[in-house]
């Protein structure tokens, strides 16, 4: 190989000007001498192929005696090598620019800082470093959960408008509506949420009766709840959006939950007595209105039966005043023979004529005889 003006590091080399064979230029620098059988390659020589192929990549000459800058073995720079080198660094500015939004998510751009726009899920493009993006998961649901088992022993107890104590958990589940709203006009999202949300909650409860909440109006509760939270952070311009609010638990305090069980035990036992007694009330008023209602209903019955008779009796004595009037020893008789068939008609009969008595007869008229013969005989007419 032949010899150069300087060593792999801009150093002198051999002073000789020629080189030497390997094995003496690895004994003067104190080498390792080779194994029988074959020679090891001098560091010196790996490092100058190094260098004359970094050369030839940086845009040089190969070779050891190429023409470095100064004449110290160094690389040159030429025009590939800038060309390759802004190449490069476009690439890997191209890189930092170009981003992908995923479908769930939306990015906020900031131009130098300052809000620049929303970008849209898929490929989008923000120049660095004038321009940079923050990702936002916009449809994930995140939950807050408020309440005893969340943030302590006293977190959910309320006070009610009956000045009663309710221990109350929930939970507020929202997303994010607009994600230039909701990074830059909230310091600290979540904890806003949950503040609104519990101070909402203590609004509606302090204006509730004790014993609705716990029974029939959790469902009304948790709508107005939500209305209240959702206003409230828009009037914030929060960009959250409230999907639901989960009315999990409503409790008397953990302290007297036994005692105000027995309470409502009793209450409730009151009621069903008190409702059996109106059933029971109302029945036997209703039972006395309606044997009242019959009295009165025969009372007018006899009454009308009464006047009409007493009505048909005027009107019969009228008319046979009229006829007596007109004849009276024969109204006399026909109204004797009628009291006579009226007193005596439903007697057994016997009737002697003492005038026929001389002849040694008694005369004897079978009255009733002959009134069962008129009547068996008025039976078989009726029959046939």
């Amino acid at each position: 190989m032949a010899g150069h003006s300087g060593g792999p590091w801009g150093g002198g080399g051999n002073s000789g000007g020629g080189g030497g064979d390997d094995r003496d230029r690895g004994g003067n620098r104190g080498g390792r001498r080779p194994p029988e059988g074959g020679q090891i390659p001098e560091i010196d020589d790996l490092v100058k192929k190094g260098q004359d192929q970094l050369r030839v990549l940086m845009g040089g000459r190969g070779g050891g005696g190429g023409s470095g800058s100064g004449g110290d073995g160094g690389p040159s720079f030429g025009r590939g090598t800038v060309l390759l080198g802004v190449v490069i660094a476009v690439v890997l500015w191209g890189m930092a620019s170009i981003y992908t939004v995923k479908p769930e998510e939306q990015s906020v751009e900031l131009f130098l800082g300052d809000y620049y726009r929303t970008a849209d899920p898929g490929l989008n493009f923000a120049p660095w470093p004038l321009v940079t993006y923050e990702k936002l998961a916009v449809t994930r649901e995140q939950n807050e959960d408020i309440g005893v088992g969340a943030r302590g022993s006293d977190a959910g107890l309320m006070l009610t408008g009956d000045e009663n104590i309710v221990d109350i958990d929930f939970q507020v589940v929202w997303n994010i509506r607009d994600p230039a709203k909701y990074l830059f006009n909230l310091r600290d999202p979540r904890s806003t949420i949950r503040a609104v949300s519990e101070s909402a909650m203590r609004e509606i409860i302090a204006q509730s009766q004790l014993a609705p909440i716990l029974n029939r109006d959790r469902g009304p509760i948790a709508g107005r709840l939500e209305d209240l939270i959702q206003s409230t952070l828009d009037s914030y311009d929060s960009g959250v959006n409230i999907i639901r609010v989960n009315f999990d638990k409503a409790d008397p305090p953990q302290s007297v939950i036994d005692a105000f069980r027995d309470v409502q035990a009793a209450e409730q036992e009151r009621d069903r007595l008190e409702k059996e007694a109106d059933a029971y009330a109302a029945r036997v008023l209703a039972e006395a209105r309606g044997q009242a209602a019959e009295t009165l209903e025969q009372a007018e019955g006899y009454r009308a039966r009464v006047v009409n008779e007493a009505e048909g009796e005027a009107s019969r004595f009228k008319a046979v005043l009229s006829e007596y009037e007109k004849a009276p020893d024969v109204t006399r008789n026909r109204l004797y023979l009628e009291a006579m068939e009226e007193v005596l008609g439903d007697i057994d009969k016997i009737i002697l004529d003492e005038q026929g008595g001389g002849s040694g007869v008694v005369p004897y008229l079978p009255l009733d005889q002959l009134q069962k013969r008129r009547n068996q005989s008025d039976g078989t007419q009726e029959a046939n």
